[in-house]
């Protein structure tokens, strides 16, 4: 890969290279959007698990700056719990923190001086008890900070959620805590490396276990699991229940349908993505009538063209409208154009990453494309014919899967020197090749041979 380059693009990226990576910037949660979206109010209903004192409530003025406290009266324990002031004021004083903490990281523009206010809250809050380390009490990503640092984190929300009313803590988004990034560590996901999130999910999955533990439920979702007793199968969890559906389809729809299907002579094409019922329906009665198959989109098509030949007069697509279209394209080069194709609505089935590259910008990104000599442009089969076709007319394109995309762009950095490739429009994908790419740049030479042999340290 000596002298190449790999971009990457999805419907947020502009047409400068340099800007596909950057994620688009959310608007910051202003008070008034907050304090429409949160209400606090007082409840009496559980026991205390952090009790401020009054030195420490006495200075909510200065959320950040709150005097020092007895360090027995803070833990590492997420609050769920009420505080004993009057319910007005417990309402107020937590809508307020929860604006002020805003206001005060989005006053700092410098990222060091995010992170020393971070650190100064994890001075706040006393040393964990042997007692609490336990798994129940973990929070997920949690190995991934500087110990400090997450310290800082669960003794900010704790400050601001503290005395709030359950509901209210189940309630509260992510999204609210846009304003509170830091640099290194990523906010704007929902995700194990958004420690913010992780703090609020541990918060609330401990809300929810008081909760059902006040209504005499058992807390949290039940372990998954199909219990087979003599009159039949029994599902614990959603999971389970998905599982049950698929093993338990519905017989007298699987009787109509291999009905319908040998006498019409009907193929079935679908995706993994269809719901359990459908797919428990659908392998049941592929026991009967063979020309049914569930697979990822390329293959759906190759399947049609084999049932095609086994004299299925119809083809039906279970799936978005480009994988209809790659069925009617691929029967129609093998020489089947008289097979019918058949959609499963007559409204439009669409696909939010097809759409993301039919979408002016991306044509705009492969303008760009086509200005960089030699270019080829990687585009993800989950993409409409026509987004293919215009592509193709500003830069060479081939068609890739998840499964073959990294051979593709390496079979072809092997055979074009100094190649540009320009991938989209998934932006994971696309992240996740960069990664693998950069790994590549410390692999040993056997190690790269694994992955493509034609690659080594001297093309990297």
């Amino acid at each position: 890969m000596d002298s190449a380059t790999i971009r990457v693009s999805s419907s947020s990226c502009s047409s400068s290279p340099s800007s596909c990576f950057s994620k688009l910037r959310n608007p910051n949660p202003s008070p008034n959007s907050i304090s429409s979206r949160l209400n606090f109010t007082f409840f009496k209903s559980f026991n205390r698990i952090q009790t401020p004192s009054p030195d420490f409530t006495a200075s909510h003025s200065s959320p950040l700056k709150p005097k020092r406290r007895n360090p027995r009266s803070s833990s590492m324990s997420f609050p769920c719990c009420v505080a004993t002031s009057p319910p007005s004021r417990t309402s107020d004083l937590a809508i307020s923190k929860l604006e002020r903490l805003v206001s005060e990281f989005e006053s700092l523009s410098e990222p060091i001086d995010r992170v020393k206010r971070l650190l100064y809250y994890a001075s706040l809050l006393s040393p964990t008890d042997d007692s609490l380390r336990r798994d129940a009490n973990r929070v997920m990503g949690w190995r991934t900070v500087i110990p400090r640092l997450r310290r800082g984190f669960a003794r900010a929300l704790i400050w601001v959620l503290d005395g709030a009313e359950p509901e209210e803590v189940l309630n509260l988004k992510t999204e609210d805590l846009m304003a509170l990034s830091v640099a290194g560590l990523q906010v704007r996901s929902n995700s194990r490396v958004n420690t913010w999130h992780n703090v609020l999910i541990g918060m609330q999955k401990r809300t929810k276990g008081l909760v059902a533990e006040r209504e005499g439920k058992p807390p949290g979702e039940p372990f998954p699991s199909l219990v087979i007793t003599a009159d039949g199968i029994h599902a614990k969890g959603s999971y389970a229940e998905a599982q049950a559906r698929f093993l338990l389809p519905d017989e007298l729809k699987i009787q109509e349908l291999i009905n319908v299907l040998s006498e019409k002579r009907i193929g079935v094409v679908a995706h993994f993505y269809m719901d359990p019922e459908v797919q428990g329906v659908l392998t049941a009665a592929q026991k009967h009538w063979p020309h049914i198959h569930i697979s990822d989109s390329l293959v759906m098509a190759d399947m049609a063209v084999k049932m095609a030949k086994a004299g299925c007069q119809y083809i039906t697509v279970l799936g978005v409208d480009f994988m209809s279209e790659n069925v009617r394209a691929i029967l129609d080069q093998a020489g089947f154009s008289e097979v019918g194709v058949y959609r499963m609505s007559s409204e439009r089935i669409g696909c939010s990453l097809a759409d993301a590259a039919s979408n002016p910008a991306y044509m705009d990104y492969l303008e760009a494309a086509s200005l960089a000599s030699p270019s080829l442009h990687v585009v993800y089969i989950n993409t409409s014919l026509e987004t293919k076709a215009n592509a193709h007319e500003l830069v060479p394109t081939i068609t890739c899967t998840s499964s073959n995309v990294v051979q593709t762009i390496l079979q072809a950095f092997a055979q074009v020197p100094g190649l540009n490739v320009w991938y989209g429009p998934d932006t994971y994908m696309g992240a996740n090749i960069v990664e693998l790419f950069q790994q590549m740049t410390v692999m040993t030479d056997d190690e790269i041979a694994e992955i493509h042999p034609e690659h080594n340290q001297d093309t990297n």
